[in-house]
């Protein structure tokens, strides 16, 4: 008899991931408390219609259904199946013992109101940033960081295929979860704001508006060439805020003022669209740096060196990395990869509550750091999510650690410390080669 499936490819002795649930940490629950607050279930006074009859006389109402995804989330359980199995044998965070079906939470992910959850990341958000205020950072970035009312990175990612894991037909167009559009503080890394389009093709000029009007006057915000854009230069510019994003090749210009060059490095103004209908209404500076064999050049509407001087420009841009590894944290190791719901409601869900938690561990990160008396920026946020293994096979033991003073004492032990390495020494020397005055003759 033929088989009526293909036979699946790969060692199916790794074909699946086996996911042990994790053990709730106090310190980290404590903290998911401190942010949620019970108040903070609700907003039904924001939401006015349909919404409202959704979420009433439900038995998976807006905190079960909190508690239920950042639980996923949070101990790294496997899929809504586990975390159904979890809540009604010992409750997940503010919920206790309930039984409910797999079903039933499956299609609540789908029609509870997404709008809610963006209003719970935007309340939690603002808490977060209070508390975010204390944290160090090295000395050259806290310089930059008194000259601007704001330091943001932001950038887009696209999901992962949705039909490998969600078992979506291969003849359907949709095979990916849309587009999200992330900004961070640049030195903390703290999540500001999140935004999300169902089309997985659209491009990062979409929210460039959306963008403006979140970053605050004289605000610097670092993006990448996907927001290329004379309009969005312009917008920036008259609306007093700074922007610094690499320079597209063949992009023409005219160079009005050259304000310091050296043998590796050049920094002028220019008037960019010389030979376009619709050029860049006002001057931009241009800092160009020969690194190794290959010139790379930046942009910046930052016309004055004292604000911001070209090597600052170089070093800063550099830092627009950091929010590539906040997307592989969420991506890889919270998850975020896999999505759970095969609907743009659930995915909105999913990716509010991932950052979230984000934001909790996020805390908890520069907690580490100030115990460390450590710049945030040495400290591995990926190797303190993994170290709170060691915190909750503690907690079995009978033991009750504090979570940061657990994890401070250990520091060496866990690698939490960002180690520097030969390349980094490397960087430096030749960073300091590039911008080391030149002797008067």
């Amino acid at each position: 008899m033929a088989r009526q499936h293909p036979r699946r490819k790969g060692n199916p002795d790794l074909r699946r991931k086996i996911n042990q649930p994790g053990v709730e940490i106090p310190e980290i629950t404590k903290e998911l408390f401190e942010l949620l607050e019970p108040t903070m279930f609700t907003p039904l006074k924001y939401l006015q219609g349909t919404h409202e009859k959704m979420m009433r006389d439900r038995v998976l109402n807006l905190p079960v259904m909190v508690a239920l995804v950042l639980s996923i989330v949070y101990r790294q359980i496997a899929g809504i199946s586990e975390a159904v199995r979890l809540l009604e044998e010992e409750g997940l965070l503010w919920v206790a013992s309930l039984k409910v079906s797999k079903q039933a939470v499956s299609k609540r992910m789908m029609n509870v109101p997404a709008e809610i959850f963006a209003i719970l990341l935007k309340e939690v958000l603002e808490k977060a940033a209070e508390k975010g205020k204390k944290l160090q950072v090295g000395e050259k970035w806290e310089k930059i960081r008194e000259k601007f009312s704001a330091v943001w990175i932001a950038d887009g990612s696209t999901l992962e295929q949705v039909r490998k894991n969600m078992k979506i037909s291969k003849e359907e167009k949709s095979k990916l979860g849309g587009k999200i559009m992330m900004v961070v503080e640049a030195f903390t890394q703290r999540p500001v704001t999140l935004w999300y389009t169902e089309n997985d093709k659209s491009n990062d000029k979409i929210w460039c508006e959306e963008l403006a009007a979140k970053l605050p006057e004289n605000g610097l915000i670092l993006v990448d060439m996907g927001f290329f854009s004379f309009v969005c230069f312009d917008l920036l510019t008259e609306a007093k805020k700074f922007f610094l994003t690499r320079f597209r090749a063949g992009t023409s210009y005219k160079t009005k003022q050259v304000l310091s060059q050296g043998s590796h490095y050049r920094d002028e103004i220019i008037i960019m669209g010389n030979y376009r209908s619709n050029p860049c209404k006002h001057p931009v500076r241009l800092v160009s740096v020969l690194w190794g064999t290959i010139w790379y050049q930046y942009l910046t509407n930052v016309l004055s060196p004292e604000q911001l001087s070209a090597e600052e420009v170089c070093d800063l841009y550099r830092r627009r990395w950091t929010i590539e590894e906040a997307f592989l944290l969420t991506k890889r190791l919270l998850g975020l990869a896999y999505l759970w719901v095969g609907n743009k409601n659930g995915v909105q869900i999913q990716i509010i509550c991932t950052l979230i938690f984000y934001t909790v561990l996020n805390q908890l990160v520069g907690e580490v750091a100030i115990a460390l008396n450590q710049p945030k920026e040495k400290i591995s946020v990926e190797m303190v999510f993994r170290s709170l293994y060691y915190v909750a096979k503690a907690i079995a033991r009978g033991e009750k650690p504090d979570t940061v003073t657990y994890l401070a004492e250990r520091a060496k032990l866990f690698g939490l410390v960002k180690a520097e390495r030969k390349r980094h020494r490397e960087k430096a020397a030749l960073n300091q080669q590039i911008w080391e005055p030149i002797p008067l003759s």
